[in-house]
């Protein structure tokens, strides 16, 4: 895959930390570019939000037709048959921009992965597979689907993960998103989950919940 485009927001001058936030499904990273100022971070803080733009591909539950996507959607039952080879194309590709924000000074340890839906299959993948310690993992209305299959790192053993999901989620059903939290929990993480009565979207009450995990991982 190709290096991906985004979107750069800076909270202040020099950032020593960043969050990278995955879109989900036919979305771009425009999405979630107004959700910086609801955060509610303090004034001094220099953190580096990065949205990327997920590349074109063929969905076939859409019928074929090419929309922006992380990875192939087979078919929509209860299991998400997905194309796991793109999907990990997508980590390899976002981790790519892990190694950059490095290369600016910002440490592993001090950088958040977070994903929505689609984005969210993806953050899970990367973040509990790369080499070295991130700063926490953000999922949102998301499932794990690659939960069989995910090379997990001894780095990332214990990094914070917040899961969040809407009690009337038509897309991806609540459901999913309890199975994530389990599944976590028998790997030997320790993820808090909440949830929300919304449908397959973020509410003002999550968004200022992440606000509170960014703080604590890192400011």
């Amino acid at each position: 895959m190709q290096d991906l485009q985004y979107i750069e927001i800076e909270t202040g001058e020099n950032p020593t930390a960043a969050v990278i936030w995955l879109h989900g499904l036919g979305a771009s990273g425009h999405d979630f570019e107004p959700v910086v100022p609801e955060l509610g971070l303090p004034e001094d803080a220099a953190v580096r939000f990065i949205f990327p733009h997920a590349p074109n591909l063929p969905v076939t539950i859409n019928g074929g037709m090419s929309m922006p996507a992380w990875y192939d959607i087979k078919a929509m039952d209860i299991d998400r048959v997905v194309d796991t080879e793109q999907l990990r194309a997508s980590a390899d590709a976002v981790a790519r921009l892990v190694e950059h924000e490095k290369e600016k000074g910002v440490p592993a340890d001090r950088i958040i992965i977070a994903g929505f839906s689609q984005g969210g299959a993806v953050a899970y993948e990367l973040g509990l597979s790369y080499p070295e310690r991130l700063g926490g993992i953000l999922a949102l209305s998301t499932y794990f689907a690659t939960a069989k299959t995910v090379q997990c790192s001894e780095a990332n053993a214990d990094v914070p993960i917040s899961v969040y999901h809407g009690t009337f989620d038509p897309m991806v059903p609540e459901s999913l998103g309890v199975r994530s939290v389990e599944t976590l929990k028998e790997m030997g993480y320790d993820p808090s989950y909440q949830t929300f009565p919304m449908e397959h979207s973020v509410c003002l009450e999550e968004i200022q919940d992440i606000g509170r995990f960014i703080r604590r991982h890192l400011l």
